[in-house]
């Protein structure tokens, strides 16, 4: 068994001749640099870099699932079988993926198999329910990343060998049991060196009667310590009830493999463990051996894979959502405010309410695109101090006097290059998140500090870190978390309050625009002992940048000449109305290409171009801002957009430093940006 060398068979299965040569290209490179891969699997596995070896992958290819399902016998007729396979959803037109999926893994259910699909062909609970062997199967989602690919290659290819392995051990592990008392002395070092954790425990009492060195190393104590010890003595299972029915079927003569449970340690910790038991006799007694293998590692990195996967498809999700609803509440609030301009004062309550309500419905949408970071970005260099000194009051308000809040700055804290607005939206989640924790009141403690980082990837962050952090912490003396709660804290939708109190956005919210931040969030939490949540920011040297208050400036008017691009006509119809009231003569246009021919067709020189950046017909709003500015480099640009940034198809990046009006935006807010943008300076769009 120690013999068993990696199996680095890879088939790929795909109808697209094309998706087949990216594979190669990825894993089989000409340059390949087998030092490289020993290095990425040393750092991946924790374990000692392994000499180079002469070849990297093995690459296979089918073109169809009937033709993979053939290739899969063939290997193992020749006692070379496939480690792992990528398998295409769609494959016109023969078997789909899950079909040939199911096909393979009734000759051969040990293969790991990546689906890759762009399709939502299939939800993850229907795959679940035809294929099984959810263990055995992850979805890549195209277009892949080059890292990625290489990363579920290295793994999966070490999960197959390690699953022969294990297989192999409990083979051996079995056969000893069977002539136990002829060979003692093999079964025992091969159950105190085993690299798997274990125990022989006596029936029905599950008293511990020998230990492995492998357990003893999980929990953290002394072999003497546990032997002759219950489980139940040793708080050593979350869900001793389970364990119970464990033993129940053992009993029965019912076959015990591979059952997931949660694992105490010495200091409370739980660890993730895959639980198999087998019987056996002892003395003409019987007992049960337990084998334990220590899936926390895996769990964590599967977690953050499925919560990766969950962000960005909720992600994707809203941001097509949030151009359409934009474009809807923009024109809500436009003709909202433009009827504010003819109704007195006292008569316009109403009015009032609709934008209140029209404001909740984007805050609602920001937050989505925020927690999927996928919200536009306004970067500048703050003073972390500042921001929160500015925020205090607000706070204050919103948690109420029952909670006293504390601020206690750093006396030389750099800048960090960040959004004003997200920074503040940190403080208000958290807060709220406090004041809920401490109903009968308390307190809540801000502090910033500079601190010096260099550590490797962690749970909660799976980026290596270097260098200096700003860091913002919030500490309450609310009822806390425990650690079952702590590990879904940051899961979108997940939130202990109930219906229709809260939305389970705030610390997803949170977590999205830290790390479109780049940097990460740590929490610590105990029952009645408080919770603390400390974020952290890349620290930077530029001095800070001015903030400037945000106002809902008076309307006001002009003579000036504006190109309107916008293909949404009631939203054209409200920003039409709203300059024409205030003397600016408009031109109107429905899409880019109309906007070419009206700008053809014009009479008169046109000052400024209003332009949404997504358009049909061909023409974006930034391909026709280019065009119109090269024949005229005096023009001014206003952007506008519904969708997020990435797709708008421009990054927040590019955006920064144009004049970009975000929807949805009210009436005040563009007279006040489309007289800015015509009195600003002339500089390049």
């Amino acid at each position: 068994m120690k013999d068993m060398k990696t199996n680095r068979r890879i088939l790929i299965v795909d109808d697209n001749e094309s998706i087949h040569s990216d594979f190669h290209n990825i894993l089989c490179p000409d340059d390949f640099d087998q030092t490289t891969v020993n290095e990425m699997e040393s750092v991946l596995f924790e374990e000692s870099a392994q000499p180079a070896r002469p070849k990297g992958f093995e690459l296979d290819s089918a073109f169809q699932g009937k033709e993979g399902l053939e290739m899969v016998k063939k290997a193992l007729e020749e006692g070379r079988p496939y480690a792992m396979a990528f398998v295409d959803v769609r494959m016109p037109p023969g078997w789909d993926g899950i079909e040939t999926i199911t096909r393979i893994w009734e000759i051969n259910p040990d293969l790991q198999i990546v689906v890759c699909t762009a399709y939502s062909d299939y939800s993850w609970e229907e795959i679940r329910a035809k294929v099984g062997q959810p263990d055995s199967l992850l979805v890549l989602k195209k277009p892949f990343d080059n890292i990625e690919v290489q990363q579920l290659a290295h793994a999966l290819t070490k999960k197959w060998l390690l699953t022969m392995q294990t297989r192999a051990q409990m083979a051996e592990l079995a056969k000893a049991n069977e002539s136990l008392a002829m060979s003692e002395e093999r079964f025992s070092k091969a159950f105190h060196e085993s690299p798997l954790a274990g125990a022989i425990q006596s029936l029905p009492d599950q008293r511990l009667v020998d230990v492995s060195e492998r357990l003893a190393e999980i929990i953290g104590c002394q072999r003497r310590e546990l032997i002759g010890r219950r489980p139940a003595e040793l708080s050593l299972w979350a869900k001793p009830e389970v364990a119970d029915k464990w033993y129940e079927g053992l009993s029965r003569h019912e076959m015990v493999r591979d059952q997931e449970a949660k694992m105490r340690d010495a200091r409370g910790t739980l660890r993730e463990v895959r639980v198999s038991l087998s019987p056996l006799s002892l003395g003409g007694q019987p007992h049960a051996l337990l084998i334990a293998e220590d899936v926390s590692e895996k769990a964590i990195l599967e977690r953050q894979l499925r919560q990766a996967q969950k962000m960005e498809a909720i992600g994707q999700l809203a941001a097509g959502v949030a151009h359409d609803f934009n474009n809807i509440l923009t024109v809500i609030q436009g003709h909202a405010g433009l009827m504010q301009q003819k109704v007195a004062n006292g008569q316009n309550k109403s009015l009032q309410e609709i934008n209140k309500a029209a404001s909740r419905a984007s805050t609602l949408i920001r937050q989505l695109l925020m927690f999927s970071r996928k919200q536009v970005m306004q970067f500048r260099y703050l003073d972390s101090n500042e921001v929160l000194r500015n925020a205090i009051k607000m706070l204050e308000r919103v948690v109420g006097e029952h909670v006293k809040i504390e601020f206690q700055p750093h006396s030389s804290l750099t800048t960090i290059h960040a959004d004003c607005s997200m920074v503040e939206q940190i403080a208000m989640n958290l807060a709220v998140n406090a004041r809920d924790a401490m109903p009968n009141g308390g307190r809540l403690s801000i502090t910033t500090s500079l601190e010096t980082i260099k550590r490797g990837p962690t749970p909660m962050d799976p980026e290596p870190r270097e260098g200096q952090y700003v860091c913002l912490t919030f500490a309450d003396t609310g009822c806390g978390m425990d650690t079952e709660i702590l590990s879904r804290i940051f899961e979108p939708f997940f939130t202990t309050k109930p219906v229709g109190k809260g939305t389970g956005l705030g610390l997803s919210t949170v977590f999205g625009i830290v790390r479109q931040h780049h940097g990460w969030v740590e929490v610590e939490s105990k029952p009645n002992k408080g919770t603390v949540f400390r974020t952290y920011f890349p620290s930077t040297q530029h001095p800070p940048d001015r903030i400037d208050a945000v106002t809902d400036a008076p309307l006001q008017n002009g003579r000036e000449t504006v190109l309107v691009a916008e293909d949404e006509e009631a939203l054209r119809q409200v920003v039409v109305q709203v300059l024409k009231f205030h003397g600016y003569t408009v031109l109107e246009a429905a899409s880019g290409r109309d906007a070419l021919e009206i700008w053809e067709r014009a009479d008169r020189p046109v000052d400024l171009l209003l332009t949404d950046m997504v358009m049909p017909g061909g023409v974006m709003g930034s391909e026709l801002a280019e065009r119109l500015t090269r024949e005229c480099p005096s023009l001014k640009v206003i952007y506008t957009s519904g969708y997020s940034p990435g797709m708008a198809g421009k990054d927040a990046s590019l955006l920064e430093g144009r004049n970009f009006l975000a929807k949805p935006y009210s009436i005040g807010e563009l007279a006040r940006f489309v007289r800015e943008c015509l009195d600003a300076p002339a500089k390049q769009n």
